[in-house]
Formats: C-alpha cells, structure tokens, sequence
C-alpha cells in the first residue's frame, strides 16, 4: 500500500514516475499511534511538498493498479520476455547468467542457494479488510486522511487512505479468534463498528495474513541472487516491506549492469548483501519497535506504556542508515547514505541529468579540470555538502555517497578508489580526474 519517496525515485529513474504519480496519492500527513482512549502516542512525521529525494515522502497505492504500470514499462523493452502463470520447479535447468530471486517468503531460489534463516521474534497474524467506501457517507467523510495504528489493547487496529475510495483495515487476530472464520463479514463488521458499517462501503477483499520480521544470512551463491521477501520479512507497521525490495532492486540493477556489460568484475556482487543486510535490519528491527508498541494487549502494560507518552506525542521519521561495508569508501556517514535529489538550475532533477552513471556533485573549482566517465554536475549540492563541511560527493549509479572530498587530493583518492569496483583487470576506472 506504501512507498515512501527514494523509492518514488528509483521509479524516475526507470522512466515511470510520472505514470505512477497518477494512480497513486501522495500524502503528507504521515502516521499516527492513537491509543484506546484516543489520545496520540506517537506521529511518523509527513513532508508537506517535495522531500528530500524530490518528491512527496509518502504515496498510497493500489497493487494491481501499481503492477499494470510495471507491466506496461516492461513493454517498452525488447529483449524482456515476461511469463505470466507459470511456476519454477527448478533452477539447476535455467540458461541465464544470473538468476535474481524474488519469489517471495517461500522462495525455491532461496532453497537452492541455502542461505542461514534467522528469526526476529515477531509472528501475528492478522485480517487485511480492503473496502470500498461511499464518498457520500458522513462517517466516511469523517474517517482521517492519515494511516491511524490503534493501540487499543481490546483489539488492535490499522485504517489506511489507500486512495480514492479504497481503504483498508488491518485487524490484529486475538486468542479464541478462528482464522477460518474471521473473514466472515458477519464476524469483522461489528470489529470495525467505531469507524463505518456495511451500509458506508462495500467489501472488496478479505483475507488473513501473518507478519512476520525475518532475515536471511546469504542473498548469493554463484548465479543465484536473492531479493525482497526472499531475504527479508518485515512486519508492515512502517510502510518498508515493498521498499526494502526495491532498494535491493536498485543496489542490484547498476551493479549486474556494470558487469554484463564486461566493466565491472563479478566480485562487485559480493557488495550486494553486505551492504542491504544492516540497512534493511535498522528498518525491521523499528517496525518490530512499533509492533510491540501497536500489538500490546495486556491492559495493566497498555496503561503505563501511555502514561510514557503523557508529556505529548514522540515524532520521528524514517531512518537514513548506512550502508554496510561494500561498494563505498570506509567512512562514517554520510558516506554509503542516499544523497538528496536537487533540482538543477535549468530546472532539471538532478537524477535525470546523471542517468545509469556515477557522478561527482559539488564545488566547481574542485571538479574543474577532471576528465573522467562519469556525469560532471559542478555546484549541485552544495547546502548538503556544507553542512557535511565538505566540498564534493562521488555518487554510485544508485545515488548512494561512495565517498565525500575536501580538496584535490581527497577526490583523486577517491577516484582511485572506485578502480577494483569498476574494472575486472583493475586498469580502467570510470573516473579519470586530470
């Protein structure tokens, strides 16, 4: 239902963002942990306007709808073949170079490449309500364009503004629940009674699902690569499950096309989990903080949980980590963290006048003079880089910091530093700085 906006980005810079922004809805008015009684125990703050990244910080969508966008972008290109209704018995037969898995939670490319399964302790299921809702209704009139996390020990809830006239309800399972049953609207219908009632909507779907927080120790083995929920589970109290693979995606995609196309050796590969494993883990580790927050159901442990929160609402946002160790220098932050997207002086987003290359962002006087492979942009970024106390940023293709420089030197060094990711014979560089 949710995507926030780096991932909006990774969106334009495969050519779709445009079409995406006009079936999904960009809101700014973030989400908010509302306790039994009513009163706000924490806010995930919105981004009024466009964000860091340059756009909106948070889109609700439809996945259907999402999907036939992905679909028809696909067809924009030759050499993809897609196969739809067909299931993979096996991978040991395939003729492909490399196999990137994405085939969810119970992933047969997983199996193949035998990666360590590691459990983050959260398990629940709980009854996903998708409804249509009557635009005339006063109740849905009145229902908030914010996500609401009810933390009401009796039974906690989630209501989301997909968009339009969708919504949906997240409804936790409790002990004496039947799965089998609960998707009788006889039975989640007076569950849902303090916001509408079946005379405000339609159901268009029902069904329970477990969220699980989960990852994998492993994401390759030869030509086997995995990604999403194949290598990762996250409970969906922060909106990161479908982000956090596409941002596999990303790190993926520059990186096997800088090797398919005999630039970069196959080791560069080996930067993939290393680096996604931390980043994704800060992501799970506070979705399950929330969960335990939202899925408290003990009313003695509920009340003092909210007196923690009786000075006012805690605000917070969504984390920035790291990169772990990889294709990057070994620096604190904010290297291996996202670099913001600036809008050009001829009004141009920055990502668009890069494209699939690395850059070098920052103080013209520091970039003049370079010859090199990669997008020039003198005097971009320089309001980030100052509050860094630095003067230039090299970015990969995924627009993640490979190292930040000072002076001449630090920037050579850096571009040296790029050669054993970008050459398989460790001659060529894809900077060549003057």
């Amino acid at each position: 239902m949710h995507f926030d906006g780096e991932v909006m980005r990774i969106f334009q810079n495969a050519g779709l963002a445009d079409k995406i922004a006009n079936v999904a809805r960009a809101s700014s008015r973030g989400m908010h942990f509302v306790s039994g009684n009513g009163r706000t125990l924490m806010v995930r703050r919105g981004i009024d306007g466009p964000g860091p990244h340059g756009w909106a910080g948070n889109w609700y969508f439809h996945q259907p709808i999402l999907e036939a966008v992905l679909r028809a972008g696909l067809r924009r290109f030759a050499n993809v073949r897609v196969h739809l209704g067909h299931e993979v018995a096996s991978v040991d037969d395939l003729d492909a170079r490399y196999v990137v898995g994405c085939d969810g939670a119970r992933s047969l490319v997983r199996q193949a490449v035998g990666s360590r399964h590691i459990d983050l302790g959260l398990h629940q299921p709980w009854l996903v309500v998708d409804l249509l809702c009557d635009p005339s209704s006063p109740r849905v009139k009145a229902l908030p364009d914010y996500t609401v996390q009810l933390c009401d020990p009796a039974r906690p809830m989630t209501v989301v503004n997909v968009g339009g006239e969708r919504r949906r309800w997240e409804i936790m399972l409790m002990p004496g629940d039947d799965p089998a049953r609960l998707t009788d609207p006889d039975i989640f219908w007076p569950m849902m009674a303090r916001w509408l009632g079946p005379q405000d909507a339609r159901l268009e779907r029902a069904a329970v699902y477990t969220f699980h927080s989960v990852v994998q120790q492993g994401w390759r083995r030869g030509r086997l690569l995995l990604a999403g929920d194949a290598c990762h589970q996250t409970p969906p109290f922060l909106g990161q499950g479908m982000c956090a693979g596409m941002r596999d995606a990303a790190n993926l995609a520059w990186k096997l096309a800088a090797i398919v196309k005999d630039e970069a050796p196959d080791s560069l590969l080996d930067t993939y989990e290393s680096e996604r494993l931390p980043h994704v883990r800060t992501f799970i580790d506070l979705a399950v903080k929330l969960g335990a927050v939202l899925q408290e159901t003990d009313p003695a442990a509920a009340a003092e949980r909210d007196r923690r929160f009786e000075a006012g609402a805690e605000m917070f946002d969504f984390p920035q980590p790291q990169l772990g160790p990889g294709c990057r220098l070994d620096a604190p932050p904010p290297v291996g963290t996202i670099f913001p997207q600036p809008t050009l002086a001829d009004g141009t987003p920055m990502d668009e006048a890069i494209g699939d290359r690395f850059a070098i962002v920052g103080d013209a006087a520091l970039l003049d003079g370079s010859r090199t492979r990669a997008a020039l942009l003198p005097d971009v970024g320089l309001e980030w880089l100052a509050m860094h106390d630095k003067r230039a940023a090299v970015l990969r293709p995924d627009r993640y910091v490979f190292g930040l420089a000072d002076t001449r030197p630090e920037l050579a060094s850096i571009l040296d530093a790029t050669v054993r990711f970008q050459s398989r014979d460790g001659s060529r560089s894809g900077f060549k700085p003057a």
